[in-house]
């Protein structure tokens, strides 16, 4: 079972054509280098799929998510990298709109005191 304690957003969109290495090669880029059970996903330009590439520590997992219809709430914007918690990748990989969960967690909070 693979063990991850961290996903990261490649924001923006990168060209999913090559295989592993050429992912890599853009983890390295955009991240320095890749970190043991760090998980980083990245969204072609339609946002219609996904690649993940997971560094377990001792060799790399590639996965790949299309959806076959509407696209992944995926950030358009180059300006940096984006953490996730676990809800929001789960929202993100069923193609559900998760940048709206924190705002709904902050209005309920709000409500409540």
């Amino acid at each position: 079972m693979l063990r991850i304690e961290a996903i990261w957003l490649a924001v923006g969109s990168s060209d999913l054509r090559g295989g592993m290495d050429s992912l890599l090669g853009l983890v390295i880029a955009r991240f320095g280098s890749a970190q043991p059970h760090h998980a980083y996903v990245f969204a072609n330009r339609r946002a219609t799929r996904l690649k993940v590439l997971v560094y377990d520590g001792a060799g790399i997992w590639l996965c790949t998510r299309r959806l076959q219809e509407g696209r992944f709430a995926w950030p358009q914007d180059d300006r940096g990298d984006l953490h996730l918690s676990e809800q929001q990748w789960n929202w993100l990989a069923a193609g559900l709109p998760w940048q709206r969960m924190s705002a709904h967690a902050i209005a309920g909070a709000i409500a409540v005191v």
